[in-house]
């Protein structure tokens, strides 16, 4: 099997002595995690960032179940990982979307939407433009994963936002990430507290 899509990075850890197991999201195929060969190396350190948009060629090699995947950088959101609320909210959207989504499930409104929410978070002047994206996003993911679409009550203002996030977090943390899971929502409380002190 072969298949060729634009994706987003979502995650990646050490694998073998320079290779890496990757998780991207691509419209079609849905989350999809493969191995990367020297996916730690000076040249792939920088496809590897969460958040980055890459083209994806994905093969499986006979008697092998791991999938093997070759990354290019297409689109790259690595000069933001020193803006510290901005990197922390592409980090908290991307592992979400990791930990919570099953294998080879498509979700094509998902992918436009996180594609969607990276972009506001890259070129908002601040987090005021981008984070009724991020419970927007939430909201779709709790909706397409089963688990209702209520949304918060609307807000313009920063605190109504931030009231909105304290109510996806009960949720996301009760449906979606308990038990080993559960790790994942220290990048979202360091989001929220990075987020409070704006106001």
């Amino acid at each position: 099997m072969t298949l060729r899509a634009p994706a987003i990075m979502l995650a990646s850890r050490p694998q073998g002595e320079t290779g890496s197991m990757a998780r991207v999201l691509t419209a079609d195929a849905g989350l999809v995690a493969a191995y990367v060969a020297g996916g730690r190396g000076r040249q792939m350190r920088a496809v590897m960032v969460p958040g980055n948009r890459v083209a994806l060629e994905l093969s499986t090699r006979p008697r092998s179940t791991l999938p093997f995947a070759r990354l290019e950088l297409e689109q790259s959101l690595g000069a933001l990982i020193t803006e510290p609320l901005p990197a922390t909210a592409i980090q908290w959207a991307c592992a979400l979307t990791a930990a919570a989504l099953p294998e080879r499930q498509p979700y094509p409104s998902l992918h436009a939407a996180l594609g969607g929410l990276l972009d506001a978070i890259a070129l908002a002047p601040s987090a005021r433009g981008w984070v009724s994206g991020l419970v927007a996003y939430e909201t779709l993911l709790l909706s397409e994963l089963g688990y209702g679409g209520v949304r918060p009550a609307e807000a313009d203002d920063l605190a109504g936002q931030l009231a909105a996030l304290a109510v996806l977090e009960r949720r996301l943390a009760h449906y979606l990430l308990a038990g080993a899971k559960s790790d994942v929502m220290g990048a979202r409380r360091l989001l929220t507290e990075r987020l409070a002190r704006m106001g």
